[in-house]
């Protein structure tokens, strides 16, 4: 899996944290360390709990465990940046898109988005069923003070698009590549309304005090370059600005 992913800052909230004055350009004694999100999945302490909760949902939209998950690395190694422990696909029934995940078979999206007809299923993102991602920032911003930076995160229009059009998670993406040719407008459509609610979503997680956003185009990868500066790159400018 490849992924490309921009820090998104904002002017408030900011601290002169190694992590954001190196996100805003200017020198520092050396780079940045942090967790990715999926590192603390390899934890003892991680695993432990979650054979005690099972559910990657419940532990990854729950306040008290999502803050719990979040704070293991730091716990451990006292990186310069915390994490959410989240996932891309987190946001996608504030907005229309029921998902599930299945043990073996990953996330897996009820009605993949394959005509006119199923683009009227979305809607604007209702920030209000995304309550415990705002909570769980607030609150890890005061466990880790002024010692380290608070890092949310988000899909790229790209990459989220791929699991709403494949139905999951595939290894060819055959249906969502073929629609670049055969169904352009309504790929466009489909990524237009992302980009608007991803937008607003890194608006949230900024106003809940996030200090930098990261954005993860895991699946952009699988464009050639040409094809990712048409359906990619262009979604992802437009998230920043």
């Amino acid at each position: 899996m490849q992924s490309t992913y921009a820090l998104y800052l904002h002017s408030s909230f900011l601290l002169d944290t190694l992590l954001v004055k190196a996100a805003r350009g200017e020198p520092v004694s050396r780079p940045p360390a942090w967790m990715m999100r999926q590192a603390g999945r390899y934890m003892s302490v991680y695993r432990k709990l979650a054979e005690k909760h099972p559910s990657f949902r419940e532990r990854s939209e729950t306040t008290d465990l999502i803050v719990e998950i979040s704070l293991q690395p730091w716990e451990a190694f006292r990186p310069d940046g915390v994490i959410i422990f989240s996932d891309i696909l987190t946001p996608l029934p504030a907005f229309g898109v029921l998902f599930d995940i299945e043990e073996a078979r990953g996330p897996v999206i009820q009605s993949p988005i394959c005509s006119e007809d199923c683009l009227k299923a979305l809607h604007p993102i209702d920030l209000e069923k995304l309550h415990f991602v705002g909570e769980s920032l607030k609150i890890l911003r005061q466990e880790v003070g002024d010692h380290a930076a608070v890092l949310g995160f988000v899909g790229a229009p790209w990459t989220i698009a791929t699991y709403i059009v494949e139905g999951g998670t595939t290894r060819t993406y055959t249906t969502v590549k073929s629609m670049c040719h055969t169904a352009p407008n309504l790929l466009r459509a489909l990524l237009s309304h992302l980009t608007k609610a991803i937008s607003e979503y890194i608006i949230y997680q900024v106003e809940s005090r996030a200090h930098c956003i990261q954005i993860f185009d895991s699946w952009g990868g699988q464009l050639p370059p040409d094809m990712w500066e048409q359906w990619s790159k262009p979604y992802i400018t437009e998230v920043l600005w």
